[in-house]
């Protein structure tokens, strides 16, 4: 039997709290709570987490503070809860890792859509292939089976869940222009709208990590008014070094 998908939501309204508890519960998952950063650590130390939901204004160290300690470690996906519906706001919190957004009020009903449309693109199982697929572009490569983006000089890139997706996105299609539509409604599910920037600053984020790296600059081109484009050669490399043992069979 699989087991139940491990859920923590960090946030110091106890109503708020035990609402999300009992509704998330009662739709399968396995949900844990904490009212601020310390308590948050306590149970990542305890429990392996698939996602956390972590309100931004919290006693001590706050909500994006959290976020981007967090992702300095961790791929696990974070949607934000904030009472602050600018879309500076929101920028922030996405700008530190988070993989959503959420303004308070909001439905718990939305909250479960926008949770449930990250563990599909994130934290479902991977096909089953006779190897493990690695993507190489420009000396780097992106390995599906270990979930591992490594510059030419063999050095991990850690990545949210979000740029992972999208950079796999991006890697299948090339040299394919991607619709910045089609980007949203794929990562975003249905819960996108729009006027919504979330793609646009995780390609921000993607691009400056690439960047980072040797030969990394240029690699995902802005496509003005459509979407965006991976510039480099991929290749299968699992498949060149199969093709490449035939030849020497």
């Amino acid at each position: 039997m699989e087991r139940a998908r491990h859920l923590l939501v960090v946030d110091d309204d106890p109503e708020i709290r035990d609402m999300l508890h009992d509704f998330l519960v009662k739709s399968g998952f396995r949900v844990s709570t904490a009212g601020d950063g310390r308590e948050m650590a306590r149970v990542l130390a305890q429990w392996p987490v698939d996602l956390i939901v972590l309100d931004v204004m919290l006693p001590g160290e706050d909500g994006t503070s959290l976020c981007r300690s967090l992702r300095a470690k961790s791929e696990t996906p974070v949607i934000m809860l904030t009472a602050m519906g600018s879309e500076v706001d929101r920028i922030v919190g996405l700008e530190v890792g988070a993989d959503d957004y959420l303004v308070k009020p909001f439905s718990a009903r939305e909250l479960l859509a926008r949770i449930r449309a990250i563990l599909r693109r994130c934290g479902g199982p991977e096909p089953v292939r006779e190897r493990p697929r690695v993507l190489g572009f420009a000396g780097w490569s992106l390995d599906q089976g270990r979930r591992e983006l490594r510059t030419p000089d063999r050095v991990v890139v850690h990545l949210s869940q979000g740029e992972y997706a999208l950079l796999g996105t991006l890697l299948e299609r090339a040299p394919q222009v991607v619709e910045r539509t089609e980007l949203l409604e794929k990562h975003r599910g249905d819960t996108s709208i729009p006027f919504d920037r979330s793609i646009d600053i995780q390609i921000s984020r993607l691009r400056r990590k690439l960047e980072e790296g040797p030969g990394g600059s240029g690699l995902i081109k802005t496509v003005r008014g459509i979407g965006y484009q991976f510039t480099a050669t991929v290749v299968d490399q699992g498949e060149a070094a199969s093709s490449g043992l035939s030849r020497g069979a």
